[in-house]
């Protein structure tokens, strides 16, 4: 038995299917000190209003052996709509992206980029066989890059719902 193995890894897909995980009732209530009524009626709202996507796994990718998090900013010729939609369709179906958007800010950086790879070197194959090789003028759509690794300690890993919730709550003097 291993953590990659195909049954683990079916094992972890279908729980991100919707509707597979639900929440523990029982352990709901011992942590909130509300009724079930409560806490149904609250989940039901929550969902119709778009709060809640669902329930499922929280992964550590490192486990798997992708220790290296890279954050990419770009600066893109967005003229360029061709090159844009091809780089895109590439990006949106490589696997080491799970994040992809547009950003604002200082600088001339107007996309950015997140990946994950075992090491360096596999994230530069993949760049180079999947990106670079496969669209040739890729240089004229990416004017500027800023490429990050993200390193271990970590000060700081939270996820973004529980931080969230703590804002809310400090905001609203719920603390």
């Amino acid at each position: 038995m291993s953590i990659d193995d195909e049954t683990r890894i079916r094992v972890l897909e279908a729980l991100l299917a919707t509707g597979v995980v639900s929440p523990n009732w029982k352990q709901l209530q011992q942590y909130s000190k509300l009724h079930k009524a409560t806490l149904k009626s609250s989940i039901d709202f929550l969902k119709k209003e778009g709060v809640l996507d669902g329930f499922g796994p929280k992964v550590n990718f490192r486990k798997f052996g992708y220790r290296l998090e890279v954050i990419s900013f770009m600066q893109l010729d967005l003229s360029e709509k061709k090159i844009f939609e091809e780089f895109l369709k590439r990006a949106l179906n490589d696997p080491h992206f799970y994040g992809l958007s547009p950003v604002i800010g200082s600088g001339n950086w107007n996309l950015v980029a997140r990946h994950f790879y075992k090491d360096i070197e596999s994230f530069h194959k993949n760049e180079e066989e999947n990106y670079f090789k496969k669209i040739p003028s890729l240089f004229k759509l990416i004017r500027d890059r800023q490429t990050f690794y993200v390193t271990e300690p970590h000060y700081k890993s939270s996820s973004r719902t529980f931080s969230i919730l703590e804002t809310i709550k400090k905001e609203k003097g719920l603390v």
